[in-house]
């Protein structure tokens, strides 16, 4: 009976031992991928963005009650500001966010939630560090992981541990680096200016302008499709087709048409300040210097059926401003009824170290000038966000917020209602009509690899995308010039900092309670060997014993 009890034992401890060992991870599996860093910048004395970078961290899910020294997982579904904030009190290690290669997948909800948390946590810095990388079959597998094991936290305390030590997978995750962090003010900002002269000598400048660059959460993730790819393909659009009226004698308008694309948008328009610094204050001539009607800036204008004209001071009746708002507005109304037209004024506080819309850095300096835009609110979460891409766009809405203004500049440059011209009259229809196939091709170039600031001048495939749009000017426009501004290293207006994309490593191994289970388990198999061993003897005369038993 013992001898049977004993073997019976031992294969029980054998097959659990071979089921652990077949159903484990290999002892330590790696996995590396690379994660974008948040953003880390010094702006006007105020500081930006994570200021950390190494982690070391089990990762954990957001659902757990304890962070504490764990690298939170979580998924665009998961980020929120509370969620955030709680890691931040919790003093967790780390935060990797998992971003769909799919952004139009995301619910129009979960969309909206992201990008209103993602803008409240660039407002201030954070000391741990933030990582988003695009979701692979890895990591959601980890992620599932994480989650599941979260889950468990409702069951009972030995069906925890059970888990834990038997089927529990414990991820590690990995970003070490032997040099610090740095900060580097060598980044040059590159504006584009280019004019179709109008006809006469010394005639009034109207100015277009819009800016190119990019802000998101991560740098190398942030697009722009809405804000502000759709302001530079409108105006792409737009010196095209005046090109073709302004090509004509019998079209020539009495105006210079100045177009303008401008870098460091996000960061206080500091690419627009150093044009006009440029122009106003140290070239000897310039359209600037010379009577600028106003000046249009175009800012995200690729959704809604509302257009907002934002302005720093209302306009007088019979000024340049007030006639061209007025034909803006009869545009509407003629053609496009459902629009609704908006005029917001917000007076620029220059206590304030930054502005808020980029028609200000003209304000400033005196000159009319306004910015046209879908969003009301210029803190918007829309204006800066990872999940500005291609799915955010509504190409039939850009396009007629793109022929509004277009139509409204002819008239006003025209004089198409003086000349009482009906006011239903279309100018670009036919040849003159906005390029569908233009405007999308435009769109997916702008937004094929990401424009923030900082890479523009670094990356290969980002210093192509402002040739790419030098060569667009000179295909349509004269007298273009590409002005590149570099900061003063003693006191420049902004710091940025490197290692924004390191390499990352997962590693998958069972916890330190596996082992301890494991090893119990080998030595209990062990034990009954050395006792079976010992007690050869014994066993032996039992066991003849019993066979002699069963004979007789």
């Amino acid at each position: 009976m013992l001898l049977r009890d004993l073997h019976v034992a031992s294969v029980v401890l054998l097959l659990c031992v071979q089921c652990l060992h077949g159903s484990a991870l290999p002892a330590v599996s790696s996995y590396e991928f690379t994660a974008y860093r948040m953003q880390q910048y010094n702006l006007a004395q105020h500081k930006h963005g994570c200021r950390g970078a190494i982690v070391v961290a089990e990762a954990r899910s957001a659902e757990e009650p304890v962070l504490t020294r764990r690298c939170v997982i979580m998924k665009v579904l998961d980020f929120t500001t509370d969620k955030y904030l709680e890691a931040q009190r919790q003093n967790a290690a780390a935060i990797l966010i998992l971003l769909p290669q799919n952004i139009s997948s995301i619910p129009h909800d979960t969309v909206q939630s992201f990008m209103v948390s993602e803008r409240k946590a660039l407002l201030k810095e954070t000391l741990m560090p933030v990582y988003v990388a695009p979701e692979d079959e890895q990591l959601l597998y980890m992620y599932d992981e994480v989650k599941q094991a979260a889950a468990t936290r409702t069951s009972s305390i030995f069906v925890r541990v059970l888990r834990s030590m038997v089927t529990a997978t414990a991820f590690q995750i990995l970003v070490s680096n032997s040099v610090p962090i740095k900060g580097f003010t060598d980044n040059t900002i590159a504006t584009l200016e280019g004019v179709l002269p109008g006809a006469g000598e010394d005639v009034p400048t109207i100015v277009i302008t819009a800016h190119y660059d990019s802000y998101g959460l991560a740098p190398w993730l942030a697009y722009g499709a809405d804000s502000n790819g759709s302001g530079v393909t409108i105006l792409l659009e737009l010196a095209r087709l005046f090109q073709k009226l302004f090509s004509s004698p019998s079209t020539i308008p009495p105006y210079n048409l100045m177009f303008s694309l401008t870098g460091g948008g996000k960061y206080n328009f500091l690419g627009t300040k150093r044009w006009i610094e440029e122009n106003l204050d140290h070239a000897e001539t310039s359209l600037l210097h010379d009577n600028v009607e106003f000046v249009l800036c175009l800012d995200t204008l690729a959704n809604s059926d509302e257009l907002y004209v934002h302005v720093s001071r209302p306009p007088k009746p019979d000024t340049p401003m007030h006639s061209f708002m007025q034909q803006l507005e009869e545009v509407v109304s003629s053609r496009f009824p459902h629009v609704k037209v908006g005029l917001i004024h917000k007076k620029i506080n220059l206590v304030e170290s930054t502005v808020a819309w980029e028609h200000e850095r003209y304000s400033l300096r005196k000159i009319p000038s306004f910015t046209l835009s879908h969003l009301e609110d210029p803190k918007s979460e829309l204006r800066g966000s990872m999940l500005d891409t291609m799915s955010q766009v509504d190409f039939r809405k850009m396009k007629r917020n793109g022929i509004i203004v277009a139509e409204a500049l002819a008239r006003y440059m025209y004089n198409l209602s003086g000349k009482g011209s009906p006011k239903d009259v279309q100018v670009f229809k036919g040849q003159l009509d906005f390029h569908d196939g233009r405007m999308s091709s435009l769109m997916s170039f702008l937004t094929s690899v990401p424009r923030a600031t900082q890479l523009l001048d670094k990356e290969p495939s980002h210093i192509l995308l402002v040739n790419s749009l030098e060569h667009e000017f000179k295909r349509y426009l004269q007298q273009v010039h590409r002005h590149a501004f570099r900061q003063d290293r003693r006191d420049p207006d902004i710091t940025f900092f490197d290692q924004m994309n390191p390499p990352v490593v997962m590693y998958r191994v069972k916890p330190a309670a596996f082992d301890l289970f494991l090893g119990g388990c080998i030595a209990a198999y062990l034990g009954i060997v050395y006792y079976t061993i010992q007690n050869c003897g014994y066993l032996y005369t039992k066991l003849k014993a019993a066979m002699k038993s069963k004979h007789e």
